[in-house]
């Protein structure tokens, strides 16, 4: 894929998604501690989301974070928007404020079952 496809490849996912995960690895294996804690809050938090493994496509790994402009991996984009990587999101889901963010974007959320 061409640099301009790839970036337009990662839009169209980023525009299909609500929630989107770009991690290492998957949620049943993610391949670093980032990514899965990553996965671990969004699995507490109770919210459905698409992850797509890095891992699997240099380009995407490359582009993705050109595309953001963020050096890392996990980003996690919520309704379109960057919202950051694990130490953002670490930050928001202790303060209570992903939670609030999800809620206001419309996003619904699962209640986990006990």
């Amino acid at each position: 894929m061409s640099e301009k496809n790839i970036q337009d490849y990662i839009k169209q996912e980023i525009s299909d998604s609500e929630v989107l995960l770009f991690m290492k690895g998957t949620p049943v294996f993610p391949q670093c501690g980032f990514s899965s804690t990553v996965v671990q809050i969004l699995t507490q938090v109770g919210v459905k989301y698409k992850s797509i493994d890095v891992l699997s496509d240099n380009e995407i790994r490359q582009g993705i974070k050109e595309f953001s402009d963020w050096p890392t991996i996990p980003q996690l984009y919520i309704k379109g928007e960057f919202v950051g990587g694990c130490d953002i999101i670490t930050e928001m889901y202790q303060s209570g404020e992903l939670n609030t963010f999800l809620e206001s974007k419309g996003i619904e959320l699962q209640k986990p079952s006990i």
